[in-house]
């Protein structure tokens, strides 16, 4: 037994070595490290589960072969894992595949000739070729296709099918033919690997490969239910190790479960292997809770514990949604309210069927997690109140590990603490986000009221923009990474400098600057308050309380001074209940803009349409009032997979000229699973509303129009990516035609042209308001 226990010692020691060297020698990621070490670690304890299950007190030669060959084995997992973050180490890992497959040629002639052949060595030898291939799989399917795993996870999939079936479970007659085909297998995924032959040579040996494979399962398979009902005279015996084994994996898998849900970040750009490299404070106090209560109490801290668990991790992946959606957390208090307005936006973007699955699926899956985390806190408190003794000696070890590591600050990867307190410390930032959300109802009430200019008399407002059209344009997802990133820039950069041209043309000149969103990814409508009403509105409470007030809004200032206020929001299907808080006249909608066209992914009109029902319904009338519009532009809104292109204006019509006219379109997958080419889509998106807002001007202005162009919030992560702190800046230009307009503005000491540089200045959106009226010569009341 001493040899069997320094052979076992002597796996994991070499396997861990190898991941050491690898690391030392060609460097290895986190992401490496980890999958490297689990796979030793699982590795080991299978053979150590089969060295129990067969008894075996010595091991031969041929085992200490297929030893070398899983350790080569560990050192391509760690590899493959490796791959995904860094380039791939192609010759390295073609090398310890090579060698670990030539091996599998040497270990069965071995056993042979030493005459050791025994069932656990069979055993062992048939995992390790598994595991090679795949992991192999795993590599070769990232550049051939997801389809090629069937090759590794075959070999799993028959032994999961043992569980449903137990005639599958059947011992099998030795054939040869089996470890040709398994050769074949690790050879073929090698030589993909290597990227030596043409890949379409390579994805046909692959097809061959995996047709070998179905033929050596199917006939195994076949002979296996041939014989079925010899199988199912022998299963009493065979059942009672099924059901240890099952119960076992049961409990390992409820044990990972919620260590994963309680190490589990809830910020994406965190979420990597490192991460769970921690040791949970809460599940170490559960456990040593559970052993001191009695059966009736443990089961009741069970059904207590395990739903809360589940709500948590339900928060921590709503956390990651909306950090990648919006850059922020979830808001427990308002941002249940969005579901809606969510649910909607993505029929529009992909359809009502489409749509309706993904909810359903959500709801399926908010529903496993709670019942999942409770059947497995049930399951280890459970256990481990079965295993009294064995669980005191383990809890009062790991909450000793935890202590020292806490107070050392002790870290197995740099920057992630080994000892967690991550679940506790959400809840408690759960509860006091809920608290602070109820005490900010009772600031932003008093900011609401605290208002300057809401009784000055319509003579003293806006005097320095009499007689002019006035457009406040939203442009959709318009952002600073749209100036800045070297993807998406090329495009915007172009339509600028093109269209500062064209207006300078035709007398036209701007001012630019940064404005600091409220939001981010969406919710658009929080920029749109943010901005007429100079209070910051980042929460759904807050414009809900801000539309129930009476804050003086830009629209309120300019249609009190007597101009005719428009909002042109082509998005909008049905009424729009904050028309009276903004003091609309005219709200133009899907209704009542006459378009007879297509959409456009989100949009339901082009941004050229809608520019052009504004020009018709309302600034080519003859003896109105000066008209002030707010447009949405919605054109560049996310998805961007259907783009539209700048036509004639006289062509425009009712927009069916559309119909059949060609698109910029990208498939929303091959959008979707493609940084730079989602980040390219979105540049072009933006450059289309940019020149059709340009050309409208060029077109259709006169001395008298005066346009505030903006954009609403940054696109989401897909474009921006993940980054610890996120710009929430919006470009922001002033452009007209007469030039006392932008002298009035001199002061604020915006930039020229239609770019702003880097070094320009930056304000906060709710500034806008006040320091505009100021700078047209609203007084203050009271002045």
């Amino acid at each position: 037994m001493h040899a069997v226990r320094t052979f076992l010692a002597t796996g994991i020691v070499a396997q861990v070595a190898m991941v050491a060297a690898l690391a030392a020698t060609i460097g290895l990621s986190p992401a490496g490290w980890v999958v490297g070490v689990a796979c030793a670690a699982v590795m080991n304890a299978a053979l150590i589960r089969g060295v129990r299950r067969y008894r075996t007190n010595r091991l031969g030669p041929a085992d200490w072969v297929t030893l070398a060959r899983a350790t080569l084995a560990v050192g391509v997992a760690a590899l493959v894992a490796d791959s995904f973050g860094e380039p791939a180490h192609v010759t390295t890992l073609v090398t310890l595949s090579a060698v670990a497959l030539a091996l599998d040629a040497v270990d069965g002639w071995v056993a042979r000739r030493s005459e050791t052949t025994s069932k656990l060595g069979a055993q062992f030898d048939g995992e390790v070729d598994a595991f090679l291939i795949v992991v192999l799989s795993v590599y070769v399917a990232r550049s051939t296709g997801a389809w090629v795993l069937a090759i590794g996870l075959a070999r799993y999939a028959f032994f999961a099918a043992g569980w449903i079936w137990p005639w599958m479970r059947a011992p099998l007659p030795p054939r040869y033919w089996r470890k040709v085909v398994a050769a074949t297998q690790g050879v073929v995924l090698t030589v993909a690997a290597a990227d030596v032959v043409p890949p379409a040579l390579a994805k046909a040996a692959i097809l061959g490969a995996l047709a070998l494979l179905c033929e050596s399962f199917g006939r195994d398979t076949w002979w296996l239910w041939s014989h079925r009902h010899a199988a199912q005279r022998a299963a009493p015996a065979a059942a009672g190790r099924v059901r240890t084994s099952t119960a076992v994996a049961l409990t390992i898998v409820a044990l990972l479960f919620v260590w994963v849900a309680l190490v589990a970040p809830d910020h994406p750009a965190r979420l990597t292997p490192s991460t769970f490299l921690r040791l949970p404070l809460e599940g170490i106090a559960v456990l040593a809770l559970a052993l001191a209560l009695p059966a009736k109490g443990r089961r009741v801290l069970a059904w207590v514990v395990g739903p809360v668990l589940g709500l948590l991790v339900i928060v921590k992946v709503l956390d990651m949604g909306v950090y990648a959606t919006f850059d922020r957390p979830f808001d427990p208090v308002a941002d249940w309210r969005y579901t809606g307005i969510g649910i909607e936006t993505l029929r529009d973007s992909v359809g009502s069927r489409d749509a309706d699955l993904v909810v359903a699926g959500a709801a399926m899956l908010i529903v496993a997690v709670l019942v999942l985390t409770t059947l497995a806190v049930l399951r280890l408190t459970r256990v481990a109140a079965a295993h009294r003794r064995w669980s005191l000696r383990a809890i009062t070890a790991l909450g000793a590990v935890w202590v020292l590591c806490w107070a050392f600050g002790a870290q197995l990867v740099s920057g992630v603490p080994f000892a967690s307190a991550s679940a506790a410390t959400l809840a408690v930032d759960e509860v006091r986000a809920v608290r602070a959300g109820i005490k900010d109802r009772e600031l932003f009430a008093g900011e609401l009221q605290r208002d300057r200019f809401r009784d000055t008399p319509s003579d003293q407002l806006l005097t320095g923009l009499r007689g002019k059209d006035v457009i406040v344009a939203f442009v959709e997802s318009y952002g600073v990474v749209g100036l800045q990133d070297s993807v998406v820039s090329p495009h915007v950069d172009a339509a600028l400098a093109d269209g500062a041209q064209r207006l300078e043309a035709a007398g036209f000149h701007a001012r630019s600057a940064f404005l600091t969103s409220p939001t981010f990814g969406g919710a658009s409508w929080l920029a749109h308050s943010t901005l007429h009403s100079g209070v910051w509105v980042n929460r759904q409470w807050r414009y809900d309380q801000l539309v129930a007030s009476d804050r003086f809004t830009l629209s309120q200032a300019f249609k009190r001074a007597g101009w005719r206020t428009v909002d042109d929001v082509p998005a909008n299907n049905r009424d729009w209940p904050q028309r009276a808080f903004y003091g609309y006249d005219k709200v133009y909608d899907q209704r009542n803009l006459g378009y007879l066209g297509p959409t456009f992914a989100y949009a339901p009109m082009p941004d050229q349409y809608v520019l052009l029902a504004l020009q018709r319904l309302e600034l080519a009338k003859r003896d109105r009032r000066p008209v002030f519009a707010e447009v949405d532009m919605v054109s560049s809104h996310a998805p961007w997979t259907r783009i539209p292109e700048l036509i004639d204006w006289d062509d425009v019509g009712n927009g069916s000229v559309f119909n059949s006219m060609p698109v910029d379109q990208v498939s929303t997958g091959a959008l979707w699973s493609d940084h730079d080419q989602v980040r390219a889509a979105y540049g072009r998106s933006v450059e289309y509303s940019l020149n059709a807002l340009f050309s409208f001007v060029q077109r259709y202005g006169n001395d008298d129009l005066v346009l505030v162009v903006l954009g609403d919030h940054q696109p989401s992560t897909i474009v921006t990516g993940l980054h610890p702190e996120l710009s929430h800046d919006v470009p922001i230009s002033v452009i007209a035609h007469d030039p006392a307009v932008l002298d009035q503005i001199a002061g604020w000491g915006w930039e020229d042209g239609l770019r702003p540089s880097p070094q320009a200045p930056v304000w906060p959106m709710n500034a806008f308001r006040d320091r505009f009226l100021t700078a047209f010569d609203t007084q203050p009341a009271g002045r």
